[in-house]
């Protein structure tokens, strides 16, 4: 039998597709925030005389302003907000053999030292001196530079529907309202999206310190130590209560932005609103608006004199965020007298006058407060093995110091009010004065227990917020309010 042949076709692989160049936005979209605003808070804080040269720059062209800014700041990119999420995406697909480049309205300069420090990037593409690179001027480039002229891209605002709409995979990251109702509008459903954030209403009643406003109960004391209550006063002490703790608020956020830089430095700090990038500056600069017309216009309807304080208190504040915290002492002192301008203020609000007693304890327990705040962040940089970097002027050597600084105050504060419950004025005010005498080991249990825990590294950094939630603190408060209630 003739020998049969097989034969057998030759096997040839088809070459691999290559993988389509992604590309991904930097504001909103890899970054939770705006650099451009967060390089122009830096500006405001550090460098606010060239404030002033800003909108002779913007009428040069967006671009220009860009440049300018970029040059007169280095913007901390290592702690930028990321979207954490999608950057284990783009180094998830940079390690398949991907290329990824970073396409953006930033500055270029900003951008490529973004993209040096994630060392994820093919490539970069941002603004220049002259031209603003978004839109379809964005896409333009994009379409000279890529070998492919396929893409996938990733976007957040209506500036990047041009790419979405162009991609052949169109991926989102925390997208905004506009840009949802212009996708849905043209059809265009997204293949992946990068949600990374708090809820809105949870990162609002953060950035209000709604805690805070504990510290606005003081303008109560002294309408209750006068022991003259009426209903009159006490709706009065309440509608001073809500307008200061409105103006407060607006003057938090004023200082969260101003501290936008060292707050992502920190620990703790970096996880707040506005340095997490949850809420935007244009939501803080809205809130900020909103809270002093109302905290203002409802002070204007009390009396003369409270409107004064409380202008004083914001003044201070503001102030304070700017430049007096990063004065050693001269900070603590500020805080200090913030507390009692909110005396002052419910005095005045109440036509309630502020005894000499009052006004020498509350100076000295205010200070101590004040003093072991700074000491309790050195000690948690101490124990970190961290030094100092939020520009408030202090070193770790100075703890001693500050040490015998507040508990010096601390005990000064208990004697004058050991002498003010010996006086003769106590009696016309109490049937059982001798029981406040039970209120002194209280007193001196509570703040020795304050610096015992910021000596050990234990207290949280606000001591009003720490007493707010420790119950040892709340069970001598109770104890402190149940003793002054018996002795009437």
């Amino acid at each position: 039998m003739p020998e049969s042949i097989s034969k057998r076709q030759p096997h040839i692989e088809a070459p691999e597709e290559p993988l389509r160049p992604l590309c991904v936005d930097l504001d909103g979209t890899l970054v939770k925030s705006d650099t451009l605003v967060d390089t122009l808070l830096a500006l405001l804080r550090t460098h606010p005389t060239l404030v002033f040269k800003l909108p002779g720059r913007l009428l040069h062209g967006k671009a220009a302003f860009k440049a300018f800014v970029t040059e007169s700041i280095t913007l901390d990119v290592v702690n930028l907000p990321y979207n954490r999420k999608l950057l284990k995406f783009l180094q998830r697909e940079r390690g398949q053999g991907r290329k990824v480049y970073l396409a953006t309205g930033a500055n270029v300069q900003l951008a490529r030292r973004v993209a040096a420090h994630l060392g994820i990037f093919a490539g970069v593409l941002g603004s220049d001196g002259a031209t603003n690179l978004t839109g379809n001027m964005k896409l333009e480039s994009l379409r000279q530079h890529l070998d492919s002229k396929s893409f996938d891209y990733i976007g957040n605002d209506t500036p990047d529907l041009p790419l979405l709409a162009n991609a052949n995979q169109a991926i989102v990251a925390n997208p905004t309202l506009g840009l949802r109702l212009r996708l849905k509008t043209r059809k265009i459903k997204p293949t992946q999206e990068f949600i990374e954030g708090k809820p809105f209403l949870h990162s609002l009643v953060q950035a209000v310190r709604l805690h805070q406003w504990a510290k606005n109960l003081l303008i109560f004391v002294p309408l209750f130590l006068s022991h003259a209550l009426s209903t009159g006063k006490l709706l009065t002490a309440l509608a001073a209560f809500s307008c200061f703790s409105l103006t407060a608020s607006a003057a938090y956020i004023v200082n969260d932005l101003l501290d936008l830089e060292a707050d992502r430095r920190h620990p703790r700090k970096r996880l707040r609103p506005f340095a997490s990038g949850d809420l935007s500056a244009f939501v803080g600069a809205c809130i900020v608006t909103v809270f002093l017309m109302v905290g203002l216009l409802g002070g204007r309807l009390l009396p003369g004199g409270f409107y004064a304080w409380l202008l004083l208190y914001l003044v201070t504040t503001l102030a304070y965020s700017w430049y007096l915290k990063r004065i050693p002492l001269v900070d603590v002192l500020a805080l200090s007298g913030l507390y009692i301008l909110r005396l002052l203020a419910g005095g005045a609000a109440t036509l309630t006058p502020i005894s000499h007693w009052l006004a020498g304890f509350s100076m000295f327990l205010f200070l101590s407060l004040a003093i072991v705040k700074r000491f309790a962040e050195l000690e948690n940089l101490r124990a970190s093995n961290s030094t100092p970097r939020n520009g408030r002027g202090y070193l770790l050597a100075d703890m001693e110091q500050l040490r015998s600084f507040g508990t010096a105050s601390a005990y000064a504060a208990v004697v004058v009010f050991a002498i003010y419950i010996s006086g003769f004025d106590v009696t016309k005010l109490y049937r059982q004065p001798r029981l406040l005498w039970l209120i002194v080991p209280l007193m001196i249990l509570w703040l020795n227990r304050v610096w015992l825990l910021a000596s050990r590294g234990e207290l949280d950094e606000d001591p009003v917020a720490f007493a707010l939630t420790d119950r040892m603190s709340q069970i001598i408060g109770v104890a402190v309010v149940a003793i002054a209630w018996l002795a009437l």
